[in-house]
Parts: structure tokens; sequence; C-alpha cells
């Protein structure tokens, strides 16, 4: 069935140009193989635009979502909550954008509930919809609500953002050395999670808080996976994301580097996940999703990242976790036009010394949308020596054993 729709939404997708506007598009350039790969698999993105900055029109919506599946992505877990979601009232007004908004594109929706919703949108022609919230400030301080979130549909969701929440600290407070472990209404958080079945997603969460959580899960839920939805590995850039605004400084001035010098850095590449901590997720039996937005690149800004970029981010996992532990996640904001503005209107969820508008200068402007790469990463993917059987597992099984065990 998902065949018989593709000439039909080729034609619908054309006017998608008009999203992710900063993203080249290397989709001509992948071979037919690699191009029929994606369209024969299960392919699973993670999109974070939010309805007021990340897309502006219900339209521009339906266009990336009717572009990525004329070229193989089966779906997306898309982000609804985040810090400007900070009550109930404006979650749910976020949300009732977003339940419109997506249906607006020509491509049928499945909106998922359970893990079979993945293999029946691609059986069916249809694009699955996983709402994810990156934060829980919405929650108001009453965890019960988690229960409510759930039947909404949201299937991961992390205890912070950026900054401090009443569940513990993002990497933005590690930043600013305000870093804290999980609270104990991060706990009760916790186990409402894992009892309605709501993946837990340890993107932007602190390295402390992290490993506070887990210590806590290790007690009490010690068979329950978790993910981290989007976020490439530190060490594959080799760079320092554990240290304080403070601490950077002092290493600069150690190393003789002042800003302007090709090797200084504002602050660390807090979005990037350590080794260790990524290790102790995979030792669970959970899943790190490497995420392709240029400005994750740290030192390496620049206009438009390739598939080959792309290639290195997801090898650089999965050398270090190995290839049952590694997803792909574009974090995709649609328009980085958009994301300057939404970074500014919050400025306490990005106070990071200038750090990300340093790397938008530098160039890195693009947001790395999945349909203009899934086939030409294929091919750079194999070249490397990937096998079908690790790409399946890279572009959506590894995600879907996990919700799998995770779901209920």
């Amino acid at each position: 069935m998902k065949k018989l729709l593709i000439a039909t939404l080729i034609a619908a997708a054309t006017f998608g140009a008009q999203a992710s506007i900063e993203t080249k598009d290397w989709h001509d350039k992948a071979t037919t193989e690699a191009k029929q790969f994606a369209q024969e698999n299960i392919v699973l993105d993670f999109f974070a635009s939010p309805a007021e900055f990340g897309w502006t029109s219900e339209r521009m919506l339906g266009n990336y979502i009717d572009l990525a599946h004329s070229r193989g992505v089966t779906g997306s877990s898309i982000t609804i909550g985040t810090p400007s979601e900070s009550t109930w009232d404006l979650y749910m007004t976020a949300l009732n954008k977003y339940e419109k908004g997506i249906d607006v594109a020509t491509t049928p929706i499945i909106r998922v509930r359970n893990v079979e919703d993945f293999q029946r949108a691609h059986d069916e022609g249809a694009y699955a919809v996983m709402w994810n919230n990156q934060s829980t400030m919405m929650l108001e301080g009453d965890a019960s609500r988690v229960k409510t979130l759930h039947q909404q549909g949201i299937r991961s969701m992390q205890l912070v953002y950026n900054g401090k929440e009443l569940t513990g600290s993002g990497v933005i407070a590690m930043l600013n050395g305000q870093d804290s472990g999980i609270t104990q209404f991060g706990k009760e958080v916790i186990d409402e999670m894992v009892e309605h079945g709501i993946t837990v997603d340890f993107s932007h969460n602190s390295s402390l808080l992290i490993n506070s959580t887990l210590d806590y899960m290790d007690q009490k839920h010690p068979n329950v996976p978790v993910i981290v939805s989007h976020s490439p590995l530190a060490s594959t850039y080799g760079c320092e994301n554990n240290e304080t605004l403070k601490q950077t400084a002092e290493r600069m001035e150690k190393l003789g580097l002042k800003e302007g010098d090709e090797d200084h850095r504002l602050a660390a590449c807090y979005r990037l996940v350590s080794d260790e901590d990524a290790q102790r997720i995979a030792e669970r039996g959970g899943v790190v999703s490497v995420t392709f937005t240029e400005w994750m690149m740290d030192g390496q800004w620049k206009s438009d990242i390739t598939p080959k970029d792309a290639a290195m981010m997801v090898d650089g996992a999965v050398k270090v976790l190995g290839v049952d532990h590694v997803g792909i996640a574009t974090d995709d904001m649609q328009t980085v036009e958009q994301v300057v503005a939404f970074a500014s209107k919050y400025k306490d969820s990005y106070a990071d010394n200038g750090y990300m508008l340093n790397a938008f200068d530098k160039g890195a402007t693009g947001c790395a949308e999945l349909a203009k790469h899934i086939a030409a990463l294929t091919d750079e993917l194999r070249k490397m020596g990937y096998s079908d059987s690790d790409l399946e597992k890279i572009y959506g099984k590894n995600l879907m054993r996990v919700y799998a065990q995770t779901w209920k």
C-alpha cells in the first residue's frame, strides 16, 4: 500500500521545499537502491518544532510530513511540551494545535498508541505520529497528570529540558553551576511513567540527573530501559560536555585560547552525551538516538551538514555502544530563523554564554531534515560496512524494542 501512494504524495510534497529551507537536499545524489531501502523499511525520526516557532502554519507542517513520507520516513516522535508550555493550559493549547496541524497533511496519519502502530503505518502507507514531551513543567507539581499524558498519546518524556525544574536539573542549569540530581517529585514522576508506559528520555538532562535517576531506577525499576531521544556522543568530536561555564573559561585560559581563536569555546558542548552516561544507558538495554542538527557538531559548524557527516555521528555512537543501542533523530526545527526567535524569547532555557548563537554565526544554519538525508545517509553507512540488518536496527527497530519493553 505504501508504494501505491508514493506517486500521489510526491506531487503533494513539492511544496515541502518551503519547510526546513536551510537544509540542503541530498536525495537526488543517492542511489536507487538506497532510496528503495528507505521505502521498504521502517524509518523513525524525531523533530521538535514548537507550534509557535518551528512551524508557523498548519500547511507548513502538513507539507513537511508529506515530503518525509514520500521519501520513506515512516513517522516521527514529535515534541509538544517544552518549558514554553509551562502550565497545563499552555500544554493543552499546544497539543490542540498539533492535533489540527498533522491532519492537514495529504498523507494519512496514524496516532501511535502501541508499538504495532509503526508497522501498521508502514504497511498502510500512513505516517506514524508519536507525541513526546521535553519537560515536566506542564504537570505543575502534580505527578498524577502523567496518566492523562499517556491517554493523550505521550509515549516518551524528559524529566527536564535545559534549565531547572521540579524534577531536577538540565544541562543549562549544569553550565551555570546549578546542578542537582533527581528530586522526590522526580521520583514520583518516574514511577508514574513506568506504571503507565511512557519511555524515560534523558536528552538535555545533566549527567548528575541521569545517573541519580538511573540509581533510583536500578532499585525501583531495574528492568526498564531508557533512551536519549536526540543527542550525539561527545567523544565523536573529542569535546567536553559536562563543564560549567567557569570551568570552560578556566580551561580556555590554561590553553592560551581567546575568543576568536579557532579552538576557543564559549561553553562546553552541553547537548552531547558522554560515553560513560551513554554506556550506562546501553547496559540496561537502552538506545541513544543521534541527532544531525548542525550546531551539535562541536567546533565543526558548517552551512550544510552532509550525509557523510551524519554517518560519522552514527558510526561514532555505534563504536561506543554497539549497533543494538543506536538510533537516529534529526531534532529538526524546520527553520533556524524561528529557532533563534524561540531562543531569544525563552532566554533562561538557553543561557549558554552565547554558544548556540555563535554556532549559527559560524554557519550552522541547517536542521538536517531527514527526508533530504535518509537515502544518501544509507549509501554512506553502507560504504562504512553497515549491513541492511544494521540499518534496520538503527533506523527504527532498536527504538521499537525499547518501546515494546516500556509501553503498556
